[in-house]
């Protein structure tokens, strides 16, 4: 790095708002050249993705906790940082594709989970803006959501009784079903809400068997998560330098992985347990977090 060199304002105002930083180098012939380096390592990266397979699928928010990681991490809260949590959606949604693949081939579970898909497609492309700008990155928020959702879980769990004629296969389910659900899962623009656990919820209150509803909140998040992967990154792709692309996938791979694993531990931890332990760690993870880290 070459000391004494003067970077223009409008770079450095792009690193400002990008969270990365501008060196000079110089080569052998004696030009400078003017390099632009994130401040997305490998190792915080590889740490993101861990934490977005780990939590996607279960009820406890994964956008929440990869906003709390950022801070605990040090990692500027910056336009990069945000569409690189949406981005990195992609491995747990590819760790559906490969477990799930048959039921797509299946028209009329395709076509539940698209109708199911509408409601939120709808309601997230209206406040993209807004959610963007003031709830992701927001600690308060997701404090606040952690903590709400978790005696939503609890509660929920001790006055929901199973009903005999409750539906146990998706290709069955009613296209109402599907509608109300994808209602319950836009809640989730709510950084800290989960998608999973709002689509969950919503499945049991709706008269889906627990395992036809967490299957379904599978399914449902290939659309869902895939359109707003897709719509964050034609909207900010110009945030990405080609070394970005690096960390990029290593938060991929280290997100699909661990949601291989993930899912089929949720499966069957569904069939003989309650939601109860997921909302008890909700409620004590906002208040450490509040207490400790706030």
């Amino acid at each position: 790095m070459l000391a004494g060199r003067s970077v223009p304002m409008y770079h450095r105002r792009f690193a400002k708002a990008n969270g990365g930083f501008f060196v000079f180098t110089k080569t052998r012939g004696g030009q400078v050249i003017l390099w632009y380096t994130m401040r997305m390592n490998f190792f915080d990266a590889a740490v993101l993705g861990l934490i977005e397979g780990l939590t996607e699928f279960l009820p406890v928010s994964s956008t929440g906790h990869l906003i709390l990681a950022g801070h605990l991490l040090g990692i500027p809260d910056t336009d990069f940082l945000k569409t690189f949590e949406i981005a990195i959606q992609a491995g747990a949604i590819g760790a559906v594709i490969v477990l799930y693949w048959k039921s797509f081939l299946n028209l009329e579970i395709t076509k539940r989970v698209l109708v199911g898909f509408v409601p939120t497609a709808l309601i997230g492309f209206a406040l993209y803006r807004l959610i963007k700008t003031y709830l992701l990155g927001n600690e308060y928020v997701v404090l606040a959501a952690l903590a709400v959702g978790g005696v939503a879980l609890i509660v929920f769990e001790r006055l929901h009784k199973e009903s005999a004629e409750a539906t146990d296969d998706i290709s069955r389910m009613s296209y109402g079903q599907a509608v109300g659900i994808g209602l319950f899962q836009s809640i989730a623009v709510i950084p800290g809400v989960s998608r999973s656990g709002a689509s969950i919820l919503g499945g049991l209150l709706l008269g889906l068997r627990r395992t036809a509803t967490v299957e379904y909140s599978f399914l449902l998040a290939v659309p869902t998560m895939g359109a707003a992967t897709a719509l964050d990154l034609f909207k900010s792709y110009a945030l990405f330098s080609a070394g970005d692309a690096l960390a990029l996938v290593v938060g991929f791979v280290t997100a699909f992985v661990v949601a291989l694993v993930v899912i089929q531990f949720f499966l069957r931890f569904v069939r003989t347990q309650t939601f109860i332990s997921f909302g008890v760690y909700r409620v004590l993870a906002a208040a450490a977090f509040f207490l400790f880290l706030m």
